[in-house]
């Protein structure tokens, strides 16, 4: 921090800026001449930033120094752990991000490491030598093995592709150049965002932002039809019809939309029947079932009481949101009869917490038998930005038929009124792709406890 100009400076500072000044000092008012103004060209501030002191340089710039120690400090983003077959040794994928001043942006690394254990039950690190930096990458996304690596970045502009590479041990197995006639950049928000492999590596469901909406054109004979392929150097588009954002860091991006890309044909294809009305996010894959995935969804009309537009979903947990279940496209499109040539357009959609106002943020536990979510409901139902949270698990099928109502059940309640010392209720921001432990039943999340953020251990078959 600055101390501040010294005293006399900071009076002089209030004063007039005449030949002379005057001073209060002690109740007293005293008359100081400045220097003759042939000597001003002596003055120790000559070329110095208004206002600025000579006796500050020095700590200007051991300021500027510590500020440069602080930024070459990286800050760790996510970290991937997998398993090999030595009990004692595992293999950790970090990602980290370090600010760059002179480009005024955050640069991206991948660090990987090997971690044993001895028989004294210590752990050792052995870091690669240097990091890999990740240029121009928006997310990085290994595969549940961790021989596989999808790395997404984004178009650049309005004529770019999006880009999805997948990564081998040793190459580049696949490049898929998805067009904005498809879909536009990936949510990788943290809120939005879904990016998913199936357990057989071999698809990799997302969310994007919907194709552009065709916009009507018009020239001066008036509206233009659609698919005309006269050129007009007189014609113009319209804006289209106005739709509401998501407000704040959404203000700029489409409608988000669920997509599932094959990463051996490099096919992509968009999951068919979510109305418009209806922004997706969130998207995991189910474990054998004929709705092979289960996202989250929120409503247009997502305001307290229903109110009829989108208002901004940052940090805003009392906005309303349901968890669906719906079909893999390529498996729906191998199992449609070859007469059906529409049921891809209206592929049916389960919804599964049909009696809850907020459902976000699903897991399945590792055995396939229950699927785990967080849920908002004290906040929707009181309009609250933030409340406290709950956990509930639904029982998934063992045959993978969703038919008839599924039942929900309580993990951990909605704590309203907490006692002294005792569990406040669950405040949970996030949570971890995978956030099991080694037993399939204990759930890892941070939650907030008083002033504190803590780790809870939470069974979720009791």
């Amino acid at each position: 921090y600055s101390s501040g100009p010294p005293p006399l400076l900071a009076l002089r500072l209030f004063c007039g800026a005449g030949d002379s000044e005057n001073l209060l000092l002690g109740g007293a008012r005293a008359r100081v001449s400045r220097r003759p103004k042939a000597m001003a060209s002596a003055h120790p501030s000559q070329g110095l930033p208004s206002g600025m002191d000579p006796s500050m340089v020095d700590e200007y710039a051991s300021q500027s120094k510590l500020l440069q120690e602080f930024v070459k400090i990286p800050s760790i983003g996510k970290a991937w752990v997998f398993t090999s077959k030595d009990e004692n040794a595992s293999r950790a994928m970090v990602s980290v991000s370090q600010s760059d001043l002179l480009a005024n942006k955050k640069r991206s690394f991948l660090l990987n490491t090997h971690i044993s254990k001895s028989s004294s039950k210590s752990v050792s690190f052995q870091w690669s030598p240097f990091p890999v930096e990740m240029s121009g990458v928006s997310a990085v996304v290994p595969s549940p093995s961790g021989k596989k690596l999808l790395l997404v970045r984004n178009a650049e502009d309005d004529d770019s592709p999006t880009k999805l590479e997948i990564w081998g041990p040793c190459q580049l197995e696949n490049e898929i150049h998805v067009a904005r006639s498809v879909h536009g950049s990936l949510y990788a928000d943290g809120w939005f965002e879904g990016i998913s492999w199936n357990q057989e590596e071999t698809l990799i469901a997302y969310v994007a932002e919907e194709p552009p909406q065709p916009k009507p054109e018009f020239n001066d004979s008036g509206y233009k039809k659609e698919g005309s392929s006269q050129k007009d150097f007189r014609s113009w588009k319209g804006q289209g019809d106005i739709e509401d954002s998501w407000g704040e860091t959404y203000s700029n991006k489409r409608i988000p939309a669920l997509f599932v890309a094959n990463i051996s044909s490099g096919e992509v294809r968009a999951l068919k029947g979510i109305p418009r009305s209806l922004s997706a996010g969130q998207v995991i894959w189910a474990p054998s079932s004929s709705y092979s995935l289960v996202f989250v969804a929120w409503s247009d009309d997502n305001g307290f009481q229903e109110t009829p537009r989108k208002l901004g979903i940052k940090y805003c947990y009392n906005r309303p949101c349901a968890l669906y279940a719906a079909a893999d496209p390529f498996k729906e499109e191998a199992d449609k009869p070859s007469t059906d040539s529409n049921k891809g357009d209206t592929a049916a959609l389960v919804k599964l917490t049909a009696d809850l106002s907020s459902a976000f943020f699903p897991r399945f536990s590792p055995d396939g038998k229950y699927l785990v979510f967080i849920s908002a409901k004290s906040a929707v139902d009181s309009g609250a930005h933030n409340a406290t949270n709950s956990m509930h698990k639904i029982d998934w099928p063992t045959d993978g038929k969703l038919e008839g109502s599924l039942s929900v059940s309580d993990v951990v309640p909605t704590v309203m009124s907490p006692q002294d010392g005792c569990f406040p209720g669950m405040y949970c921001s996030g949570l971890l792709r995978f956030p099991w432990l080694s037993d399939g039943r204990t759930m890892i999340l941070s939650s907030a406890w008083g002033s504190k953020e803590v780790i809870l251990s939470i069974n979720v078959a009791r």
